[in-house]
């Protein structure tokens, strides 16, 4: 087994413990909330969405600043960092006595976070130019299998042992990622060498990167994959509830429609990321950006759960192709030795639509319902498309990312 094999195998487990530890508290957050002293529904609601979003405020402002460190003394050691500093405050997290607490936390969860971006640049490092499109895939496919598993297996476990002893089993689970990095993950990095380059700003980095403009221009797909996404999640249940036409079995179909698009996405991103490798990233990512735009309409008109079902899948084996082919992308168009803050700076993107998505389309549902929040991502997708395409063909410069 080649190196770069080991590695991709390693960090797809690390990816699936990472991110199903993550997930895990997701079911039952407002839950814990409440063994925490917060009952009043409207005080609930309030704790659960700040405790909620407090991880991603603090991961988007602080995702960058690790980038940049991870350029200059190597993405192992940022990789060991975040993992073992996340199971140490997810453990924390067990012993929280009130929600402050909880929310600090969470806040400080975000603050260190960064696993998922270094497994990617290392992966990205590690790998031969001709497999890194079936790289970035498979690696992707083991955070969206454990974001599916996770809350599944979150909920089994809390109503058998209870809401603390999860965080104890999430800490233990991003350990042991963090422990199969440690050990079996190999990096060629030459520390002195980066030392010697010049140091780069946060800010200089950023207007680097942006200078750039195929880049900023794959930024904003990450940043969309998340709003379109989310945006719909807390209205989804009542939308089912309405094609359902009854409760029952209700808890059953909206887990069902919630997931459905993440096995399709699992599928589909080894197997898009390796026809990127045949056929270049770039015309998968067209290919799915313009599929996602298509699928993502007729949610707005189906008139049945099945219905829904179907086309949620079909929007996840086209978004399987989105994140993989822009991996590859960045690590194509990024300066040497800026690559790390570059996933790093798509990372807070991403971060800024899992906050943002929710937010908004909890807004905009009120004025144009949920079935106008699927047409808006639809658009977006398609302007995103229009947007990505003339900036990857600018300037003749297609048969460089080919």
């Amino acid at each position: 087994m080649a190196r770069w094999q080991i590695n991709l195998t390693v960090l797809w487990f690390g990816q699936f413990f990472v991110m199903a530890g993550m997930t895990m508290i997701i079911p039952f957050l407002p839950l814990y909330l409440q063994d925490l002293g917060i009952h009043d529904p409207k005080e609930l609601s309030f704790w659960a969405g700040i405790v909620f979003a407090g991880n991603f405020v603090t991961s988007f402002i602080f995702q960058p600043i690790w980038g940049s460190l991870a350029d200059r003394y190597g993405r192992k050691m940022m990789l060991l960092r975040s993992g073992f500093g996340m199971a140490a405050v997810m453990v924390l997290m067990g012993f929280a006595q009130n929600a402050w607490q909880l929310l600090l936390l969470r806040m400080l969860n975000g603050t260190i976070s960064g696993f998922a971006p270094a497994a990617v640049a290392l992966v990205s490092a590690s790998t031969p130019r001709e497999k890194i499109g079936f790289a970035m895939g498979t690696v992707q496919s083991g955070g969206v299998a454990g974001t599916i598993f996770g809350p599944l297996i979150g909920g089994l476990l809390a109503s058998h042992f209870g809401f603390r002893p999860i965080f104890f089993i999430t800490g233990g689970s991003i350990f042991l990622a963090s422990m199969l990095a440690l050990y079996l993950v190999k990096e060629t990095f030459n520390r002195a060498e980066a030392k010697e380059k010049p140091r780069v700003s946060v800010l200089s980095g950023f207007k680097q990167l942006a200078s750039i403009p195929q880049l900023p221009a794959l930024f904003s797909v990450t940043f969309l994959i998340q709003f379109a996404l989310l945006s719909p999640q807390p209205q989804m249940a009542l939308y089912v509830q309405e094609l359902h036409g009854t409760t029952a079995m209700l808890a059953f179909w909206a887990g069902l429609v919630g997931s459905i698009n993440g096995f399709s996405n699992m599928i589909s991103s080894p197997l898009l990321g390796r026809w990127g490798d045949k056929l270049g990233s770039q015309r998968i990512l067209a290919v799915s950006l313009i599929g996602s735009a298509i699928a993502f309409l007729p949610q707005a008109f189906v008139g049945s759960v099945w219905q829904l079902l179907i086309v949620r899948f079909f929007v996840g084996m086209f978004m399987g192709g989105l994140l993989p082919s822009v991996n590859s992308l960045i690590r194509k168009y990024t300066p040497d030795g800026m690559e790390s803050r570059a996933y790093s700076f798509n990372t807070s993107t991403l971060a800024l639509g899992n906050l943002i998505g929710p937010v908004m389309g909890g807004l905009l549902s009120g004025w144009i319902s949920i079935r106008g929040l699927f047409v808006i991502s639809s658009v977006l997708l398609l302007l995103n498309f229009f947007w990505v395409r003339k900036t990857l063909y600018a300037g003749g410069k297609a048969s460089a990312v080919d």
